[in-house]
Parts: C-alpha cells; sequence; structure tokens
C-alpha cells in the first residue's frame, strides 16, 4: 500500500512538473498583443500605415486596424473619445488649431513624408489662362484655406494683407484679387469632385492621391513649410507610452526609410528630422 501511494505522488508530481513546463513554454512564446486602431482620411497615410509602420509595430506584437474617415472632423474627436488610439491625417497647424477650439488633449509623435497640397483642373492648362470671375474651390478649414490663398499667392493670382499671420490668412485677409476671383469653400473630400463645376481647385495631398490625380498635369504645387507635413497624433497621456516611442522609433527606423525611397512616398516632402537622420 505504501508503495502504491509513493507511485501514485510520483506519477502526480510528474504530471504537475510536465505542466508547468509546459505553461513555461507557453509563456515563453505568449506575445502580449496590443490592439490599437489608427485613423486615416482617404489618401496615402493609410498604406504608408500598412506597409511602412504595421510590420515593425506588429513585430512587437501590435494587432493593427486602419479606420478611414471621410473628413478631417472625426479622426481627432474619435482620437480624443479613445474610439480609437492614433491617427495620421493632419499637419501641425491644424492640429493645434483644432485641438484648442475644442479644447482636446491631442500631441504629435513625429512628422512623416507629406504630399503637397496641388491646383488642378479640368478646363484650363495654366493658371494665366484663367478669365475674369473665374471659380477656385478652397477648402472650408481655416489651416487648409490659409495654405491655399499663400499657393494662390505665390503664383500671382492674389495679394494678402500685410501684417497679418499668414498661417491663419481667411478670404477677408485678401487685399488685391486681380482676376476678382470667386471662391467657394468645400469640405476636403469635396474639392476633387467639384472641378466639374468649378474652374479650379487646391486640393490637399491626401485627397488629390486618394482620387488618382496626376501632379504633373497640376497647374501649382506648394512647397510645405514643415508645420504644414503631416504628422502622427496620439491623445497627450499616451505620448510618452510604450505607444507612442514605438511609433516613433517604427517610422525612424531604416525599414521605414526604405519603403519611402523606394516607392511611391519618394517624391513626397521629407520632414527636416527626416533629411537630417538620412543626408
Amino acid at each position: 500500500m505504501k508503495k502504491v501511494k509513493q507511485i501514485v505522488s510520483v506519477l502526480i508530481l510528474g504530471v504537475v512538473g510536465f505542466g508547468l513546463v509546459g505553461c513555461g513554454k507557453v509563456n515563453d512564446k505568449k506575445v502580449d498583443v496590443k490592439n490599437i486602431t489608427i485613423g486615416v482620411c482617404p489618401g496615402p497615410y493609410g498604406d504608408m500605415i500598412t506597409e511602412a509602420i504595421a510590420p515593425q509595430l506588429e513585430a512587437k506584437g501590435y494587432k493593427i486596424t486602419i479606420r478611414e474617415f471621410t473628413d478631417y472632423i472625426q479622426p481627432d474627436n474619435s482620437l480624443s473619445e479613445k474610439e480609437i488610439d492614433v491617427n495620421l491625417m493632419q499637419h501641425t497647424e491644424y492640429l493645434n488649431k483644432f485641438t484648442a477650439d475644442n479644447n482636446l488633449e491631442l500631441s504629435p509623435v513625429i512628422t512623416v513624408p507629406t504630399l503637397s497640397m496641388g491646383v488642378f483642373s479640368n478646363k484650363y492648362k495654366s493658371l494665366e489662362d484663367l478669365p475674369n470671375k473665374a471659380k477656385i474651390a478652397v477648402p472650408d478649414d481655416v489651416s487648409n484655406l490659409a495654405r491655399a490663398l499663400r499657393l494662390l499667392k505665390e503664383n500671382g493670382l492674389i495679394e494678402i494683407k500685410e501684417g497679418i499671420d499668414e498661417t491663419k490668412a481667411s478670404l477677408k485677409d485678401i487685399s488685391v484679387n486681380k482676376k476678382d476671383i470667386e471662391f467657394v469653400e468645400l469640405e476636403g473630400a469635396q474639392l476633387p469632385r467639384s472641378l466639374d463645376s468649378v474652374d479650379v481647385a487646391t486640393v490637399p495631398g491626401n485627397f488629390a492621391y486618394a482620387s488618382g490625380f496626376d501632379y504633373k498635369e497640376a497647374l501649382a504645387i506648394e512647397k510645405l513649410s514643415e508645420n504644414y507635413k503631416n504628422i502622427i497624433a496620439v491623445r497627450t497621456a499616451d505620448l510618452d507610452t510604450e505607444l507612442g516611442k514605438d511609433l516613433k522609433d517604427a517610422v525612424e527606423s531604416k525599414e521605414y526609410k526604405d519603403i519611402i525611397e523606394g516607392g511611391k512616398y519618394k517624391e513626397f516632402d521629407k520632414p527636416e528630422w527626416y533629411i537630417k537622420a538620412w543626408k
């Protein structure tokens, strides 16, 4: 009887030991999956996440979902309300204005290569050909409207009042309208579709890209300043967390740079940090 008890004890210990070893192996291989949703607008940035950012995050245990929004307003509100965890769809000027106006606590993680605003037309090959009283569609949000006005100023169509901050310029700040242009303010996603009803449209890069516009046919192309290059944004509370650091590491990596330089993003305007890092 004593010998039987000893055998049973040994068997029990063996089973428990095997279970612990098995658990140890499972734990060793276990990946702590972090489910995150990244918000984008139509354009190249969903592809940029899929091709150049997600693989590196996935290697660190993240599971990525991309959610596409149709306008510039929802992604920041959804980020603030924790419906998404990250977004890539806006520049610093827009983020600063939107968060101030709506009392949101969102912060930029890092700037990414960005496609410029372009001026497009189905009717004309040059801005010099525009007739008097031509209709030009421009973005209706403050920061992108200011970009459009500066682009038109640089191409000789208008002048803007002296002494104002041109990053905040609005239609009322036009001091000279040389061709008595009629400006049509539209939400960004509507600008590409407006070309059948206006003479010219100033289209932010993401919507131009999503609509398949050829920049070789653009009547003018914006030269982006640093504050108008797109950023990855998170809630301010997440900026210095593992998520914020992993996002930054992914964009600063050689793997990211190789994808940017090797394909459709090659001609995008590069951030200052990128130029310094990879010169």
